[in-house]
């Protein structure tokens, strides 16, 4: 990670408001989006910017054999909770870097969480998002699919991905 600072990024000009002062930051509790998180409060510092949290519940997949209403209640509310506590987790730590922060908890029922972040970007509105990435290619991409590749192709603002550390790195 680089130490940032404001000549590194040569966004502050004397009297001048910078050109990043909101961030939208996804968060999923994963180590790549940890790692996004920490390169979005390193701007967010160097730049006197402001950053948004955002956890995308994903709907309950269609299950087969078909299960009770409480059932599918129950696991969402399970996935809300753990949703709220991600966010908790993230906001101390931008809290704790002394940068302004806030969150939203979003469902993305019927969609993908790109779509929702994309949206939240745009309804806020986020003049950054950071993003976390795995980096998939080939088949694992496109049978797991990728958010940060949906924000790529549909972002209205510039996107910032930091990428997974290499196997070897995380050894």
């Amino acid at each position: 990670m680089h130490q940032a600072s404001a000549e590194y990024f040569g966004f502050i000009f004397a009297g001048r408001k910078c050109m990043y002062q909101r961030i939208l930051v996804p968060v999923d509790g994963s180590a790549t989006a940890s790692r996004g998180l920490r390169e979005a409060i390193e701007l967010a510092k160097a730049l006197k910017a402001v950053i948004r949290l955002i956890h995308v519940v994903i709907g309950v997949p269609t299950l087969y054999p078909p299960v009770s209403v409480p059932a599918v209640q129950t696991l969402l509310d399970q996935l809300r909770s753990i949703g709220e506590s991600i966010l908790h987790d993230a906001m101390t730590t931008v809290r704790a870097a002394g940068v302004t922060v806030d969150s939203r908890l979003i469902e993305a029922l019927g969609a993908e969480a790109g779509e929702r972040i994309i949206e939240q970007a745009s309804a806020w509105p986020a003049d950054l998002i950071v993003c976390g990435t795995h980096g998939r290619r080939g088949v694992r991409r496109i049978l797991m699919g990728s958010d940060a590749e949906y924000i790529l192709r549909h972002s209205r603002v510039p996107l910032l991905m930091i990428r997974a550390p290499e196997a070897s790195e995380r050894n």
